[in-house]
């Protein structure tokens, strides 16, 4: 056990000496000292150079889109897994209440989606309050528009009264659609902006449903995929 110790912290020591090296820092016994913990219990002295500002400035890893995503975006967001999607498609679907939304751009799209999907990436629903693509989709998911909302029916609104739950200033929510929306993988990003998009715009949490397995997990366990030819939806039916 010791020897695995003293081991262990050897190769430390060698990987701090080559990182020093590759980095331009003094590595020489006459530069000053500076104890370095590692793992296994043991200090190692490594030179003061090391904790300079060239490595506190050093940037600390970002996690990019590809970065695994949380099982809840949301604690309002229902996470659901693939059984809830095949329910959600033979319940929703067949009764006209319910999309399932395939969030990702339309040339992954053309791949192969999840039958039943309609295509709408998430960049249209970040797109201004005003787009007119975006008013598009919205109206297709069962958003009516508001104008000329009053501000006192409005105030009656945002304390909880007529119905204000599922509206805005600019959007009625009461009869828009359930969504289920998924991209590729719990790595992928798209659907999550999608999601995080449509809270900002008002769409109300509990009509919003996170399929975060994707078309990976999808396929992984032997579900059926279709061509968008074979499919024959789109976001404007």
């Amino acid at each position: 056990m010791r020897q695995s110790i003293v081991l262990s912290s050897l190769l430390s020591l060698v990987s701090v000496s080559f990182y020093l090296h590759a980095s331009g820092l003094p590595t020489g016994a006459a530069s000053e000292q500076t104890p370095l913990n590692t793992d296994s219990g043991i200090v190692l002295r490594v030179p003061a150079a090391a904790t300079d500002n060239r490595l506190q400035d050093m940037p600390a890893k970002v996690c990019t889109p590809f970065c695994v995503n949380p099982l809840a975006l949301n604690e309002d967001v229902d996470t659901v897994d693939e059984l809830a999607v095949i329910q959600f498609m033979e319940a929703s679907q067949t009764g006209g209440n319910g999309v399932l939304v395939d969030a990702r751009s339309p040339n992954w799209h053309q791949r192969g989606t999840i039958p039943g999907s309609q295509n709408i990436p998430a960049s249209v629903f970040e797109r201004t309050a005003d787009d007119a693509e975006l008013t598009a989709v919205l109206e297709n998911l069962g958003a009516q528009p508001r104008h000329d909302v009053s501000v006192l029916r409005r105030t009656f609104e945002i304390l909880g009264f007529l119905g204000g739950k599922m509206k805005t200033a600019n959007w009625d929510f009461s009869q828009a659609q359930a969504l289920v929306l998924w991209c590729n993988d719990p790595w992928s990003g798209e659907s999550p902006r999608a999601i995080k998009a449509l809270l900002s715009l008002g769409y109300p949490a509990e009509k919003l449903h996170y399929y975060r397995g994707g078309l990976q997990t999808w396929e992984s366990l032997g579900l059926t995929t279709v061509t968008p030819a074979a499919n024959q939806l789109a976001i404007n039916q």
